[in-house]
């Protein structure tokens, strides 16, 4: 977790990729660095042991964890929208959200649990090396670990996908890639989590993460105010069946981005603009 100084060193690194543009910049510091060659190893290591008679304790344990945890963290998150959801088709659903926390998946693992659904989280590869109680939670949540290797995304990767959808599962992908610390604005989302949608022909359940400042400042830190979110359901988006895979990934990607920003734009009272404020990290009480 950030704490204390290096989280205003990460806000630093926010602030600059943010007025540069750079929706996919890494702004965490201390990440484990690792080659591709590790990471792919690692993710193949992960998928080796998952029919263990251990590995599926740990899993069935894992899986309640992040129920409670999702329900004592995340107990008081809002929901708005659920209606939305009606008329869902039975099956899996790819859910997309705006990434500003270690702990946002919970957030919207409330959401699956108002709506008595099941839901898988694609992880970077290298949040499987997380130390202590955290690598136990990543390595036996229902992750499904992503990795930049073509051969991975273009077969095991969507054999895993297939593979939950088939359970009725959702399965969270954060569009943005890379986490930026209570970031309020939705940044431009990249093309994966719409492609893999299209090729494995499930819908797309977009939503954004409202974050709200409450007026107790945080008991370890006086530069930040404690926070609460609300998750909005905009809308369910399809693939169409009579364009291509790569025809689709655009067209949803573009949907569902316009869907975000209007969904900040009306949440927040505020004109999506991407020039660096202190107010866009939400809690955070300025320099």
């Amino acid at each position: 977790m950030i704490i204390g100084d290096k989280r205003l060193d990460v806000i630093h690194n926010i602030k600059q990729a943010a007025n540069e543009r750079n929706f996919t910049a890494k702004a965490e510091i201390g990440d484990p660095v690792m080659s591709s060659e590790e990471k792919l190893a690692l993710v193949e290591g992960f998928w080796q042991k998952q029919g263990q008679a251990k590995t599926k304790f740990d899993g069935a344990v894992g899986h309640e964890l992040l129920q409670l945890l999702t329900k004592t963290i995340s107990g008081p998150t809002k929901v708005n929208g659920l209606d939305k959801l009606k008329g869902l088709p039975k099956g899996g659903a790819i859910v997309t959200a705006n990434h500003f926390n270690q702990v946002d998946a919970l957030a919207v693992n409330r959401l699956a649990q108002k709506a008595h659904r099941r839901m898988d989280i694609v992880i970077e590869d290298t949040n499987l090396m997380l130390p202590g109680f955290f690598s136990y939670i990543m390595n036996n949540m229902g992750s499904i670990p992503l990795t930049q290797s073509p051969n991975y995304l273009g077969r095991e990767f969507i054999q895993h996908l297939n593979r939950a959808f088939n359970q009725n599962h959702w399965v969270l992908i954060f569009p943005e890639q890379e986490m930026w610390w209570n970031y309020r604005k939705p940044r431009k989302p990249q093309r994966g989590a719409y492609y893999f949608a299209a090729k494995c022909n499930v819908p797309v359940i977009s939503t954004f993460v409202e974050i709200q400042d409450l007026p107790k400042l945080e008991k370890q830190n006086e530069h930040f105010y404690q926070t609460r979110y609300t998750v909005h359901v905009l809308d369910v988006l399809y693939p169409d069946p009579t364009k291509t895979a790569s025809e689709n990934a655009s067209r949803l990607m573009e949907e569902d981005y316009k869907l975000k920003v209007q969904a900040y734009e009306r949440v927040y009272k505020k004109k999506l603009d991407y020039d660096f404020t202190s107010w866009d990290i939400a809690g955070w009480r300025g320099e």
